[in-house]
Formats: C-alpha cells, sequence, structure tokens
C-alpha cells in the first residue's frame, strides 16, 4: 500500500485479504511496531492501529513487540520474533524506513517475511514499511529533511523472493509540495533521476501511489490495483502506470515490462509536477486524486454542507454537517498520514460550531416569523383600544414595542410594524 494503510478506503481491501488467509478462517495477524519505535509517541500509535483493525476491520492483531533490536533485551526481542514467526499475517506501516532497516537487519525478520509468502501467510506493508521490501530502499528522511545525497540503502529484498528486482517508492503521487516536486515519496523528479542512474540493469522501480495498494496473489501469480491512484512500473524515466481495477500477470511487473511506452513528459521539461503526476489520468491533477479519498475531502464536503445549511436558514442541517465534520474526524484518526489534515478539520471543525452559535444567536429562522402571531395578537389589542379611542393606551403599546426594537407604522393601508 502506498499510504492510508488505516484509512476509510482500506477497510474492504484488508478485509478481503484477512478472508484470503486459512481460507477465511481464524487470522494469526501481528504488526510489526518497529517503523515508529523511535517515536516518544509509539505506545499512543500502536493503540491506534490496532483499535483500527480491532474496530474498522473487524479482525484482532497484536503488536509483535520490536520496538527496536539493539537495546539489549534479548528475551523481549526473541519473543517478538516468535510472534512475527508463527504469525499468519504481518503488518507494517508508517514511519522511518532507514530506523525499520537498521534494527531488522541483525534479526531474523526478512528471513521471516519471505516464508511467510512461500507458506501461503500474508505480508501486508505500507509507506515506510513499503519502502523496505525491495532490494534498494530509499532514505527518505536523510534526503528531504536533512539534505543527503540521493543514495539507495541495501532493502530487505523481500521482493526477490517472488522474482521482483525492485526498489519500491510508496507515496508515488505525492503532491503536498504545491509549489515544488514531492512525487516519488518526496524525492521529485531530479532525485529520482539521480538514484536510478544508481540501479544495475535489471533493476527498476515500482511506485504506488497514495491510498492505493496492489495485491500479488502468489498463487493466481496476478497484480490486482486497487484503491484511487495507480501502480507505476518505471526504468529511467520510462513509466506504465496500471490503474486501480487493472490485473495484470506478476511477470509483467518482474520483465519490469514499462511497454515502450515514451518517457514521462515531465521529465526534464519543468512542467508543474502538480498537473503531471504520473499516472493522472486526462485533465486530471494530482490534488484532484488526493480530494478523491482524503480527511481534507470529506471535510471540505461538510464546510459545502454547513455553509448551504447556514444560508438557507436550516438548522438541523447545519448540525448535520458539523457531526458528519466529527466523524470523519474519528472515520480517518487511525491514519497517521493525516496528521496534518486532522490539525486542518478540527480548525474547520472549530470554525462551524463558533459559526453556529453566531447562528443561533442572529436566528437561523426569520425571528419576525417567530414574532409575527405574537406582534399581530398586540397590534390587533392595540386596534381595539384605537376603536375605543383609549389613544394613551394605544400610545404605552406603541412605546413597549419600541423598546422591544419593533416599529409600530401606522399607513393608509393599514398598520405594519418592523423589526430593527
Amino acid at each position: 500500500m502506498g499510504s492510508g494503510e488505516t484509512a476509510p478506503p482500506m477497510i474492504k481491501p484488508h478485509r478481503r485479504i484477512f478472508d484470503a488467509v486459512n481460507d477465511g478462517g481464524p487470522v494469526d495477524a501481528v504488526m510489526l511496531d518497529t517503523p515508529f519505535g523511535f517515536q516518544e509517541n509509539h505506545g499512543e500509535l500502536t493503540e491506534k492501529t490496532l483499535q483500527y483493525f480491532d474496530q474498522s476491520i473487524g479482525r484482532p492483531m497484536a503488536a509483535a513487540g520490536l520496538r527496536r533490536s539493539d537495546d539489549g533485551d534479548t528475551v523481549a526481542i526473541e519473543q517478538a520474533l516468535a510472534r512475527i514467526r508463527s504469525a499468519d499475517l504481518v503488518f507494517a506501516g508508517p514511519g522511518s524506513p532507514t530506523f525499520a532497516l537498521r534494527q531488522w537487519a541483525p534479526t531474523s525478520v526478512p528471513d521471516v517475511l519471505r516464508s511467510r509468502l512461500r507458506e501461503g501467510g500474508a505480508v501486508v506493508f505500507s509507506s515506510a514499511a513499503a519502502l523496505t521490501l525491495g532490494r534498494r530502499t530509499v532514505p527518505v528522511y536523510e534526503i528531504y529533511k536533512v539534505g543527503a545525497e540521493p543514495v539507495w540503502l541495501e532493502g530487505m529484498d523481500v521482493l526477490g523472493e517472488i522474482g521482483l528486482p525492485v526498489a519500491v517508492i510508496p507515496h508515488y503521487d505525492n503532491n503536498e509540495g504545491q509549489t515544488h516536486d514531492t512525487r516519488f515519496c518526496y524525492l521529485g523528479e531530479t532525485r529520482l533521476a539521480m538514484l536510478e542512474a544508481q540501479l544495475s540493469d535489471d533493476e527498476f522501480v515500482l511506485g504506488v501511489d497514495e491510498h492505493t495498494g496492489v495485491l500479488l496473489d502468489l498463487d493466481a501469480d496476478t497484480a490486482e490495483v486497487f484503491g484511487k491512484g495507480g501502480l507505476t512500473i518505471r526504468r529511467l524515466g520510462v513509466s506504465r502506470v496500471i490503474p486501480a481495477g487493472e490485473t495484470v500477470a506478476i511477470d509483467v511487473l518482474r520483465r519490469g515490462d514499462v511497454g515502450g511506452l515514451e518517457p514521462d513528459p515531465a521529465v526534464g521539461t519543468g512542467a508543474d509536477p502538480a498537473s503531471t503526476a504520473a499516472g493522472a489520468p486526462d485533465g486530471a491533477t494530482a490534488g484532484d486524486r488526493a480530494d478523491a479519498a482524503s480527511l481534507d475531502a470529506d471535510v471540505a464536503r461538510a464546510e459545502a454542507a454547513f455553509d448551504a445549511a447556514i444560508t438557507a436558514r436550516d438548522a438541523d442541517a447545519a448540525v448535520a454537517a458539523v457531526l458528519a465534520c466529527e466523524q470523519a474526524i474519528v472515520d480517518w484518526s487511525a491514519d497517521t498520514n493525516q496528521s496534518d489534515a486532522d490539525d486542518r478539520a478540527r480548525a474547520a471543525l472549530r470554525a462551524m460550531i463558533v459559526r453556529l452559535g453566531a447562528a443561533a444567536t442572529d436566528g437561523l429562522v426569520d425571528p419576525r416569523e417567530t414574532l409575527d402571531p405574537v406582534v399581530t395578537a398586540i397590534l390587533n389589542l392595540r386596534g381595539v383600544v384605537r376603536a375605543e379611542k383609549r389613544y394613551d393606551l394605544s400610545d404605552v403599546i406603541r412605546d413597549e414595542l419600541a423598546a422591544a426594537s419593533i416599529e409600530v407604522r401606522d399607513t393608509p393601508d393599514g398598520v405594519e410594524w418592523v423589526l430593527l
């Protein structure tokens, strides 16, 4: 999976994978918690992920407990490795690929993952963890955040077990940079081209878009792309995109078959990366695809519904929009790739609540509609008083209404009132 491994759109794919293991029987699922083992909120991330599988997928998962292997706790390490060896399904997600590789290299983790493939189990890796599956791994943080020169790290080569001499690059269609190229897991075209030049003749890039995955069925020998984007086979700037919904033989991937396509038009052209991201359908930008399934998109829809409700003075619809925004935050809460979007969503929710309070003060319903029966009754009483020539009482009624910001106007066509 390219990203979004704990997001709502990945619920069905996860369930399908669980159902395929042990012919739908009980599945011993384990999460490799190493990729984010260095983070101070390691416990919180672990809990959120396990909760996602338990509540959203409806399948329990346990943490391997392999936060790191360099802390000297031999007993804990061996216990974690035993859990992984006995697992039917091994899952790992976001964090640092460099840290994960450093912790896994001295252990049997790479061999255990290969054995899972040989023995009919499942390996589900996403984001940072997906980077480690190939023969080569991109040290993303070191390059993008620290400024290290683009070089490959040696990956676990788990996919080499099934004949794929690849470098897996998730977040392939990332567009967070907006004004600068952050495709290819934040590398951009220039740095990816530099890395490609370092690959051997048989090696190539396998790119997985965000909120997209590829299901490699080793029994059927097929690769099925699912999600919102595509799977890209790329050799030295020449790309072939297999869009979501399509299935090809794994041999297509083994050959690194780019189908004789021309180089990516964005290569060396200075084109706007947001409009030429690999795999973008005609007329669609990477940003458009990101809007297809994201917390930002769900919040935008809730905000639009809220605006329409306020304009229509529909209190029930406005409350429903606020609740929809809150539910979107809950639904996407397990997706650690949405941290910035989560902040934006909470800000939008707070703004809606403030506006709802202001609207309630101002009156979501036209206050004339609420006051009309009462004011009409008072004015009818005033008419009776005037008919009896009790003008002093008539003036008292008018003055009291004026004190309540209701102006009474006697016109040739009758009595009118205006709410000031």
